[in-house]
């Protein structure tokens, strides 16, 4: 018996040794283009990763992108060209942790050091002075809705919001409904370094695929280009860090459901209805409830928690709707 677990154990230990050294995925063509044609600017010795583009002429408007949890400033991809047509400057930032910016481990996250980040990149462009249209989905949602604190308050360093438009965020703790790998990883103690390094592309894809809807599932392709994006720099390791950020909302739900509640800001809510994470529902009517001068656009039954890669083209009409109503 003892020669037998001896030899499984001999052969099990380099397996998984070689199987935790798995080097992540090559770029994708559209990935590699998405990265080659951005540029990096250094946030306390950080390097974070931005990508912007001069678009209308005549229009001196700007907006900035705000994306979602796990995934990069790569969502907005199918929504770019469109966004370039209408505004002068188009901006979007992978936040510490996330693609193809840095992802420091034993590091502590938080919505508010991103909420920094946006603040210094901003500063970094020379648009401290500059009305910035901020748009924003899940995670993205929750470092607006403090981006926007600051602004109300006047706190050094802001930036001058002239709208905000969220998409389907876990803007309210109490209509929001982690997924169970989310619970797992952010409550998970020693075992979530285990379960990090554990996750492989399978996993991966299916548990995304899980907040998309039936009929917008992403292709093959782009399940690769969110798993590339989180694979670079082993941004695995650092998700039950980042993960915090829903203990995060619980903790300081009054100041940034308060920032939303109390703003003269244009608000605007683009939703999917399908989403599992913010079901309709329970959601929109919180939100139609807590704030009734927001504006907000319902889409089709079957779009879900991603809807700027599920209904690009709903997504963009919805938005530039909004845009130019003010």
């Amino acid at each position: 018996m003892k020669e037998w677990w001896i030899q499984v154990g001999l052969i099990t230990v380099p397996l998984i040794a070689v199987y935790l050294h798995i080097p992540p995925p090559n770029l994708s063509p559209g990935l590699f283009t998405w990265r080659s044609t951005g540029a990096f600017f250094t946030f306390k010795e950080k390097q974070i990763f931005y990508r912007e583009s001069w678009g209308a002429v005549g229009s001196s408007d700007v907006v900035i992108l705000l994306h979602g949890f796990p995934t990069s400033s790569y969502d907005w991809y199918k929504i770019w060209e469109g966004l370039s047509q209408r505004f002068h400057r188009v901006i979007a930032l992978d936040f510490i942790g996330f693609g193809f910016s840095d992802k420091p481990r034993l590091h502590r996250y938080s919505i508010f050091e991103q909420a920094s980040i946006v603040e210094a990149l901003i500063n970094y462009l020379g648009l401290t002075d500059q009305k910035i249209n901020v748009l924003s989905h899940d995670y993205g949602d929750t470092v607006a809705q403090e981006l926007l604190y600051r602004y109300e308050q006047k706190r050094k360093g802001h930036i001058n919001i002239g709208s905000l438009c969220l998409s389907n965020g876990g803007i309210f703790p109490e209509t929001h409904h982690p997924r169970l790998i989310q619970k797992i990883l952010k409550d998970g103690g020693m075992f979530s370094p285990i379960l990090t390094r554990l996750m492989n592309f399978y996993f991966f894809s299916k548990g995304i695929g899980e907040v998309f809807g039936p009929y917008t599932q992403p292709s093959e392709a782009e399940y690769w280009d969110m798993w590339s994006g989180l694979r670079n720099n082993e941004g695995n390791l650092v998700v039950d860090s980042i993960l915090q950020y829903i203990n995060q909302r619980r903790k300081h739900r009054d100041r940034w459901v308060g920032a939303l509640t109390n703003t003269s800001v244009p608000l605007h809510l683009i939703y999917g209805p399908l989403d599992p994470v913010n079901p309709h529902p329970e959601f929109m009517e919180q939100y139609k409830t807590l704030i009734p001068k927001s504006t907000y656009t319902i889409l089709d039954d079957h779009i879900s928690h991603y809807p700027q890669l599920e209904d690009p083209t709903g997504f963009l009409n919805a938005y530039l709707s909004f845009i130019n109503s003010f």
